[in-house]
């Protein structure tokens, strides 16, 4: 699937040509259809004669909402550069044409509208010519100039064939299986919720999927998802796309921000960049100039740190460096608009090289453009490890942007690690920067929390930031390396960590000690070891290992536990009865004791109640020593 968007100057008859075309009014505001005027997005549909449905973005041509337009036109596949054949190129017609060009928009065609205004076809000819001169070294260079007329239907035919026979030309979206949708609409219905739209790009999308929405930092879940009103249960990218999410507020998003998987992308307000400043552009680009800068769907403030000259004039190309004052989601090699902010006017766009450049660089150093030089013109391969280098976790070896030979090579000259049995794979420099995070995490965690043996895993893995399934595969690499270490219940600790108490807590917990060794089957509960030891020294006793919770308030050591576990499992094996008299007077314990335990038993799937009996259930005796 494919998305179109239209371009031109105000009242040229975008949002009337796309009416025409697919029968959608793309002006969906009150105040739009009252002024004739779009002023925000538009969204419509067509289907072609090869039974492709395109998704088409109108957007608005006044200058007073050039900023609107620029949210929409970031994701498009194929611009339709619509120009009145009563007025000819005009001035928006003429900025449309150069963020169209900055952004690198792949294909386009143009639309000479309104014919039925000009019946003198030598002026249509002079039009043409003037078009033909405007476009010219640009996407629109040699393409042909299709005369329509929306209200008598003239040449819409001829249109849709020529945006046909275009589109087909277009690959599909690639899928690097790291999904992102620049949010360009924000709305909820009623009882359904959140909605958010945009345009799919790099990887599909699934409902009920969990997602993570940047940089307003919340996560949701896809509860469902629409594509021109149809609901479907899987998109690939490049697909026009509504999503429906459940566990957000609409408060909590705006236009701009990018919905994408946990962990997967991660804002920042530091950027380099290869900027082309227009020839248009009314005076020169100085260092430390304030504009706005615009990314997919975001438009935020920011100044202009020029790198490699003094200051950029009009037509000139520059290494730069953008300072944001509000945090936005991008990718290398992603696209991007400057406008300044007063006088507001469109004055250059380029490349965005890297999206965590991890300092403000000095001005020219040869070392800072070389390496911005090869991250613009070099090789694949290079790219890619450039940009393995800047994530901040496991990449799948299909988006990472290197064939099977070249992660070989990389890892035998130790460039990356390939982890997961060759499924994902880091950069080193990656790599160590996520160690470094892990370790800093449990220094800190030791130093708080003394008395805890470990970091339970969910909150480390919180900490460094990976879905569950990654931290898990990256945990197992640490504790197989000797890096890491875990305790007796499973949480997180560094190799040299030991709790070491008190001289008064140490006496406390040999007094506790004693009493359950006085009574083994009928120690403390919680609540009188409580009374002899403080809150937190129980909890690092439990952590430990040293006693196991049976329930709120049953306590046992690990070799009365074992005791029992032995003689439950005994008995049922052997087809004996177990119940709470049985296991009450075999250890001369109490009622309150075996019951809790033989619940334990049945909440974990060991054992399943019938009556008053217990009989076996998946037999998975270790999962109780495990403690609560």
């Amino acid at each position: 699937m494919h998305v179109i968007g239209t371009a031109g100057h105000v009242d040229h008859g975008k949002s009337t040509l796309t009416y025409a075309l697919t029968g959608i009014n793309p002006d969906r505001l009150a105040e739009e259809q009252e002024r004739q005027m779009t002023i925000d997005l538009g969204f419509a549909w067509l289907d072609l004669p090869n039974g492709e449905r395109v998704g088409i973005v109108d957007v608005p041509g006044h200058r007073d909402f050039i900023e609107n337009m620029l949210a929409g036109v970031g994701g498009i596949d194929a611009a339709l550069l619509v120009i009145a054949a009563d007025e000819g190129v005009m001035p928006q017609t003429r900025e449309h044409l150069a963020i169209l060009d900055l952004l690198a928009i792949p294909a386009g065609l143009i639309a000479l509208t309104k014919i039925d205004l000009v019946p003198d076809r030598d002026w249509l000819e002079l039009v043409q010519l003037d078009i033909a001169e405007t476009v010219r070294g640009t996407v629109f260079d040699g393409q042909p100039i299709i005369p329509v007329s929306a209200r008598t239907g003239e040449g819409l035919n001829d249109l849709v064939l020529a945006l046909t026979d275009l589109l087909a030309q277009r690959p599909p979206r690639p899928d690097l299986s790291i999904p992102r949708l620049p949010i360009d609409r924000v709305f909820t219905i009623s009882g359904f919720g959140v909605v958010v739209t945009g345009t799919l790009l790099d990887g599909s999308l699934s409902v009920g999927q969990e997602v993570e929405i940047q940089p307003a930092n919340v996560r949701a879940r896809v509860r469902g998802m629409q594509s021109h009103e149809e609901s479907i249960e899987y998109a690939a990218p490049g697909r026009r796309l509504a999503v429906n999410l459940r566990g957000v507020d609409k408060a909590a998003l705006k236009r701009g921000d990018v919905l994408g998987l946990p962990g997967a992308w991660h804002p920042t307000v530091l950027l380099d960049a290869w900027l082309r400043y227009l020839p248009e552009a009314q005076r020169p680009l100085e260092h430390n100039d304030a504009v706005k800068f615009f990314v997919g769907a975001a438009e935020v403030m920011g100044t202009v740190r020029v790198l490699d000259r003094e200051q950029v004039l009009p037509g000139e190309e520059a290494w730069v460096q953008l300072r944001l004052d509000a945090p936005v989601v991008a990718a290398r090699g992603d696209r991007f608009i400057l406008r300044r902010p007063s006088p507001a006017a469109t004055i250059g766009g380029g490349v965005i090289l890297d999206t965590a450049p991890g300092q403000r660089w000095k001005r020219f150093r040869p070392d800072v453009i070389e390496r911005l030089r090869a991250l613009r013109d070099g090789d694949p391969s290079q790219v890619a490890l450039i940009n393995l280098a800047r994530q901040g976790g496991p990449v799948p070896v299909e988006g990472s942007g290197l064939s099977s030979a070249q992660l070989e090579a990389a890892e035998r000259e130790g460039q990356v690690r390939l982890l997961g049995r060759g499924r994902w794979v880091m950069h080193v420099n990656a790599w160590q920067r996520l160690e470094e995070r892990a370790l800093r995490t449990l220094e800190r965690f030791h130093r708080a929390e003394p008395l805890r043996p470990g970091m339970p895993r969910d909150a480390l893995r919180g900490q460094v930031g990976l879905e569950p399934e990654l931290f898990e595969m990256v945990l197992a690499e640490w504790l197989s390396s000797g890096l890491l270490a875990l305790t007796v219940n499973g949480a997180v600790r560094l190799p040299d960590h030991q709790v070491r108490y008190t001289a008064a807590q140490q006496e406390a917990v040999q007094r506790l000690l004693r009493e359950f060794a006085r009574a083994p089957y009928t120690p403390p509960t919680a609540a009188q070891a409580r009374e002899i030891v403080p809150d937190d020294v129980l909890i690092s006793l439990i952590e430990q290992g040293v006693l196991v919770r049976i329930s709120d308030d049953v306590l046992l050591t690990p070799d009365v536990l074992r005791e029992w576990i032995a003689f439950a499992r005994a008995t049922l094996e052997q087809g004996d009865l177990l119940t709470v008299a049985v296991l009450r007077d075999r250890f001369q314990t109490t009622r309150r004791y075996a019951l809790d335990f033989l619940e334990r038993l049945d909440a974990l799937g060991i054992t399943r109640r019938q009556g008053d009996e217990r009989v076996l259930a998946s037999g998975q005796w270790e999962r109780l020593l495990q403690g609560t």
